[in-house]
């Protein structure tokens, strides 16, 4: 596992390392679970337009453009 060093306000560090006493965890646990959800972030939305364009190849509406309610249903 790679260290990295990142600054902070002293007070923002104290106040979250008290947040993550509280829940029973570290701030560097914390951390390590924020950073995997922001590179999943990204992963996801890439994901998600994938399946979008392959939805657009797959779906012909024959140019036909639908209404609101009938893209509701």
């Amino acid at each position: 596992m790679k260290k990295i060093t990142l600054s902070a306000d002293d007070k923002l560090i104290e106040a979250a390392r008290a947040r993550a006493r509280a829940e029973q965890t570290t701030l560097n646990e914390q951390f390590r679970c924020w950073l995997a959800d922001y590179v999943q972030q990204e992963q996801k939305s890439e994901s998600a337009m994938a399946l979008i364009e392959e939805l657009r190849r797959q779906v012909s509406t024959g140019g036909r453009k639908f209404v609101r309610d009938e893209m509701n249903e």
